[in-house]
């Protein structure tokens, strides 16, 4: 019996080490470019960076974002359709992959590009319609009626061509008292106010800071500790850091995503920390197609360290697996997830030639 005992133990082991290396990944495609349904989760295996589809949606109109609620039980994602954008939710059942579609309200602005929730809301970045949205979450994980519409499609009269605002990403701060979101038509980030249990206004402005006219920011990310928020501006690829710590953000470096040298079109996109803090990293879009890994120095400072390219074209959003060990780029216009390997003592990028071949996937998420 002892022996029987002894093997079960060793059996239960493996097998829950085995089901340890596998996680869900959610993708977002745009579905008018070419075949595809929408979502698609994957069983994605962190031991050896192999992808096998467990489910799909149907009719999905382009969710090329996509947000889990803290509990991972529900999906949020944007449908960018122009003047007929919505925000979906989908309840989400881990073992099977399935999303259950639950239902759709308009974005309340044209072509909503980020979305993130907490435990009351959902927040949603529209870029053409440049504005942001807050509705309601309800108790069953459905998106309930706007509670807010903070506006910023304003021009400068005295401007002989008029800046559009195009709200690009919206995130909280460490401490959930204030969210931050990127104006890339007007080259602003604004900082608000975040009052949850607030009658009508959730958000109120507080000040906003100005980047170099003509910039584009677009996406940002905040070091461990929410002392310091990097900046990635899409149109001239400048990489900024910001000290948080004195209230409004100061300027620390300026750096680039783009080589000097490069001639053509920039197009930067989305940037990331690894989950120890040591390296960032950050894509180009464009003619480069290029993703940059920079050491974070101790003072939050970047170095640069390697500049590769993705291995295809319109690299737009990418992430980490669960495990550190991975970099998953994907690509818009060549119709597939590039993963790579990284070294985590150096933050170098190498091709471990693995692919996830689907219509354009635009972001990855894992439960």
């Amino acid at each position: 019996m002892i022996k029987y005992a002894v093997l079960f133990t060793i059996i239960f082991s493996l097998n829950a080490s085995a089901q340890q290396n596998h996680h869900n990944l959610i993708i977002g495609t745009y579905t008018n470019a070419c075949a595809s349904d929408g979502m698609y989760v994957y069983d994605f295996n962190t031991e050896t960076g192999d992808a096998q589809l467990k489910a799909s949606t149907k009719n999905i109109v382009n969710p090329s974002y996509l947000s889990f609620s803290a509990d991972k039980q529900y999906v949020y994602s944007v449908n960018e359709n122009g003047s007929d954008s919505q925000v979906s939710a989908f309840h989400f059942y881990s073992d099977s992959g399935n999303l259950q579609f639950l239902n759709s309200k308009s974005s309340e602005g044209n072509d909503p590009c980020y979305i993130i929730n907490d435990d009351k809301y959902v927040f949603v970045a529209n870029y053409s319609g440049g504005n942001l949205t807050v509705f309601n979450k309800n108790a069953d994980g459905t998106i309930g009626k706007f509670k807010q519409i903070m506006q910023h499609q304003v021009k400068n009269a005295d401007d002989a061509k008029p800046e559009w605002s195009h709200m690009h990403m919206l995130q909280f701060t460490s401490d959930k008292k204030h969210l931050i979101a990127s104006d890339l038509g007007k080259d602003f980030l604004y900082v608000y106010r975040y009052n949850p249990e607030a009658v009508s206004n959730v958000l109120e402005l507080a000040y906003f800071v100005k980047v170099e006219k003509g910039s584009g920011p677009r996406h940002f990310t905040f070091s461990q500790d929410g002392k310091l928020l990097y900046l990635l501006n899409e149109l001239d690829g400048s990489l900024l850091v910001f000290e948080m710590t004195g209230g409004e953000p100061e300027l620390l470096q300026e750096t680039t995503v783009a080589d000097r040298k490069f001639k053509g079109k920039t197009a930067a996109a989305d940037i990331h920390i690894t989950a120890d803090g040591k390296f960032l990293y950050a894509t180009n879009r464009g003619d480069a197609n290029t993703i940059s890994c920079f050491e974070i120095k101790k003072n939050g400072k970047l170095k640069l360290i390697q500049t590769t390219s993705t291995l295809g074209k319109g690299p737009r959003n990418f992430t980490f697996d669960p495990s550190g060990k991975f970099l998953l780029v994907a690509h818009q216009y060549t119709n597939e997830v590039v993963i790579f390997t990284i070294d985590k003592t150096t933050g170098i990028l190498t091709d471990s030639g693995k692919r996830i071949a689907l219509c354009s996937p635009v972001c990855l998420v894992f439960e």
